[in-house]
């Protein structure tokens, strides 16, 4: 009778360790996807991430690099005024001033020159 009570007792664990090793095998497939689906999630954000950080990159280069260009051209229009303007402090500046400076009346009217 031990016999049958033991071959009993051990058909049953059987029968109730089933379904608790195929529910914890769901929750295993259900763990290892939710955990897949995150990677794929965290992923797609990085990527995101780096192509904003590549263009805002990319924009702030092009607006440094016009900056600088401006730069350059205003400080060579600089160079050229300083040095007319101090060409005009020097021997018969303001005669040469006079003369590099743009004709406002039409060549054929009568100039006065007041001194």
């Amino acid at each position: 009778m031990s016999n049958y009570f033991y071959k009993r007792n051990l058909s049953q664990r059987k029968n109730q360790t089933a379904p608790i090793r195929k529910d914890f095998k769901e929750q295993e497939h259900f763990v290892s996807y939710f955990y897949l689906v995150l990677k794929v999630s965290f992923s797609l954000l990085a990527i995101i991430s780096l192509i904003k950080l590549g263009y805002s990159s990319k924009v702030r280069l092009t607006r440094l690099k016009e900056i600088k260009d401006s730069f350059i051209y205003e400080e060579s229009r600089f160079n050229v005024l300083s040095s007319r303007f101090d060409d005009l402090f020097s021997f018969e500046g303001e005669q040469r001033f006079m003369k590099d400076q743009d004709q406002m009346i039409s060549r054929d009217i009568i100039r006065v020159i007041w001194r």
